[in-house]
């Protein structure tokens, strides 16, 4: 690449690390460019909030754009980066024809966050009382939607091995335009917490994600209406804590004080309070992606229990750190054994440790990818025409969400 690259970022929120796995995920992102040399500008149609990170601090341009509105074009052409990243697939269909149009040169590059189709055909599996089989997902409009985006890019950031299989085998995506890229922890600046507190100095039960994802909503309530109460038959007296930002009335209404089972609501550090607990429960009914909870519990030496939606992406041949069921009476079984069985405890937490540098090692992943975009880059021509059905889906949107969002513009006008 020449000398200092230009990065533009276009996220669907600004990232809060401490709200969310996305947020986390993006840090990291942009923390790799970083230290590559990349220049980089963070764009976002929405708001700002007090949890947003201090992207300013650590040299990234904020820079707040709109949707539906042509001022993009002029603060694309003025930027000319050398590659644009977009934030989810929906950010690509608002903005990727705007960046097509304007910087034909520039790279296109997704980063999917999760397969959503997935998460979406699994949710609406469960809500329906049916089995999922993957190939429901070529019925899916937001399949379609999506498969379409990460076609129209040059390349797609994937971040479950489990999803690149998907994505080749089922929807027969070209590897050439996919990259497999996992949480990237870089252990040489102490991605592990050193010296956490040990089996004995732990107490408690604990739970932490977003409860605006629908997944860990979900997960909360099975373990009140299900689980906990097998886990509390055995331990009378443990108690099980709720972390999660942005906690609404009815999550709120969960907790029973006399029972053990406290909502907590926002952590100020996820880390801290996961190293307090003696084991994470994550019993996940539907999902995609990775779960950032379950390399926290990792990072955290907690050993967790979770399901098999839980560990996909993460554990591939790997010994968990705890226990993987689907089953209830199971999963609160394993939960006690954790909590009472010192030794299983440790050895589980040293398993956890082993994953992670097998599965995320940052130093696997940097180079790697900086290698397959300065490939995409010295041969672009030749990439794109080998991508004809992106060129065809570019096309034809240019000549519908283009003019869509052209008549949006005017109406706002």
């Amino acid at each position: 690449m020449p000398n200092s690259p230009t990065l533009l970022i276009i996220g669907k929120v600004w990232p809060e690390p401490k709200s969310s796995a996305a947020g986390s995920r993006m840090v990291q992102l942009i923390q790799l460019f970083l230290d590559a040399g990349w220049q980089i500008t963070f764009s976002s149609s929405a708001s700002n909030s007090e949890y947003s990170f201090d992207l300013d601090g650590i040299g990234v341009t904020e820079q707040p754009i709109k949707i539906n509105d042509s001022s993009f074009d002029e603060f694309i052409r003025d930027l000319k980066p050398n590659m644009v990243l977009f934030d989810r697939f929906m950010i690509e269909e608002q903005f990727g024809w705007r960046v097509a149009e304007n910087c034909p040169e520039t790279i296109r590059i997704l980063d999917t966050i999760d397969l959503h189709s997935l998460r979406i055909a699994r949710q609406n599996a469960y809500n329906n009382e049916e089995e999922f089989h993957v190939g429901n997902l070529l019925l899916e409009d937001t399949a379609k939607r999506e498969i379409a985006s990460i076609l129209r890019c040059d390349l797609s950031l994937i971040i479950s091995d489990a999803e690149m299989k998907i994505l080749k085998e089922i929807f027969e995506v070209d590897e050439n335009l996919l990259f497999y890229l996992p949480y990237l922890l870089d252990f040489e600046t102490n991605s592990i917490v050193k010296d956490p507190p040990t089996f004995d100095d732990r107490n408690g039960f604990i739970s932490i994600g977003n409860f605006k994802h629908e997944p860990n909503w979900n997960a909360v309530l099975w373990l009140k209406e299900e689980i906990w109460p097998l886990i509390k038959k055995q331990l009378p007296e443990a108690k099980f804590y709720a972390y999660g930002s942005y906690p609404s009335k009815k999550v709120f209404q969960l907790s029973n004080p006399d029972d053990g089972f406290l909502i907590k609501g926002r952590a100020s550090d996820a880390l801290s309070v996961i190293s307090k607990a003696k084991v994470l429960l994550a019993p996940l009914r539907f999902g995609a992606g990775l779960k950032g909870k379950l390399v926290d519990a990792a990072l955290s030496g907690t050993p967790s229990v979770t399901t098999s939606i839980g560990s996909e992406g993460i554990e591939l041949g790997c010994k968990w750190n705890g226990v993987i069921s689907n089953d209830p009476e199971q999963f609160a079984n394993a939960a006690v054994q954790l909590y009472q069985n010192k030794e299983f405890w440790e050895r589980s937490q040293q398993a956890g440790y082993e994953l992670l540098k097998k599965r995320f090692d940052l130093k696997k992943f940097d180079e790697s990818l900086l290698t397959k975009i300065e490939e995409i880059r010295m041969n672009l021509e030749s990439h794109r025409r080998k991508n004809f059905i992106g060129s065809m889906l570019r096309h034809h949107t240019m000549n519908s969400t283009k003019f869509m969002s052209r008549w949006i513009e005017e109406k706002n006008k």
